[in-house]
């Protein structure tokens, strides 16, 4: 196992910088919770990620290079999205090939680590439920699945909350359809896949869905709230973070 680091940086995300902050907030709290002493490059950006998936290389590639001067030194880098952490872990090297940034991109690359597998696997955190009991069911992204393996931590996390219910949703190994520009560009099949998901999720009885990826709780919601569905998710640093305060919501 890892050794605990006594520092480490955050890449807060586009859309957490966005549309979720607080789930960036609650992130960095369940850290610094640990004692970790948390470093929030204020000049940071975007993994590059939308121009790499549409095509745009060299605009991927100089917003990527911005990352690679902000996040300097050797301390590890925690990502709450699992895409985003795939972006940079697995396709920073391919788009710095041939590229004078190649090896510090590698070193970067190296440094990775998605939040979920950051509590787990190097804290090893230990949670103490504080809650209500509430039933969740879980949404782990594409790329927790097949690009960066850490689509099980959710569960995991969860399986030390004893007042908490896991119910397995049946589309549980889906894509929701969001895939960035894929929504745009494939409207249709995106809009068919979402509603798969979103009628999944309400067929378990849930008081909620859990999820690393705030693309996939930005779709699956505004899904739901197309259907008029109370149902809404919730990001898992905000989650596990209100279970340890005994919140509800």
């Amino acid at each position: 196992m890892a050794a605990v680091p006594a520092r480490v940086y955050f890449f807060g995300t586009c859309l957490i910088d966005t549309f979720y902050p607080q789930a960036g907030i609650d992130a960095i709290t369940l850290l610094a919770q640990q004692g970790i002493e948390v470093i929030f490059p204020p000049d940071q950006t975007c993994c590059g990620q939308p121009a790499y998936n549409a095509g745009y290389r060299d605009d991927a590639r100089e917003v990527a290079r911005q990352q690679l001067r902000c996040f300097d030194g050797d301390e590890p880098i925690i990502v709450p999205s699992a895409s985003c952490a795939a972006m940079m872990r697995r396709h920073y090297a391919e788009l710095f090939a041939g590229d004078a940034d190649e090896a510090l991109a590698r070193r970067f690359s190296g440094r990775v680590v998605e939040f979920t597998e950051f509590l787990l696997e190097t804290l090893r955190i230990r949670l103490k439920d504080q809650g209500e009991p509430v039933r969740v069911a879980v949404h782990s992204s594409c790329s927790a699945r097949h690009e960066i393996h850490t689509a099980d931590r959710i569960e995991t996390l969860l399986e030390q909350l004893d007042r908490v219910e896991l119910v397995h949703q049946d589309h549980k190994g889906e894509c929701c359809g969001f895939g960035g520009t894929f929504a745009v560009k494939q409207a249709g099949i995106s809009a068919a896949m979402v509603a798969d998901k979103t009628a999944a999720l309400l067929r378990c009885d849930i008081d909620c869905y859990i999820t690393q990826d705030c693309g996939c709780l930005m779709n699956i919601d505004g899904a739901l709230k197309h259907r008029d569905a109370p149902l809404r998710g919730v990001h898992v640093a905000s989650f596990l973070l209100r279970r340890l305060r005994g919140e509800s919501g």
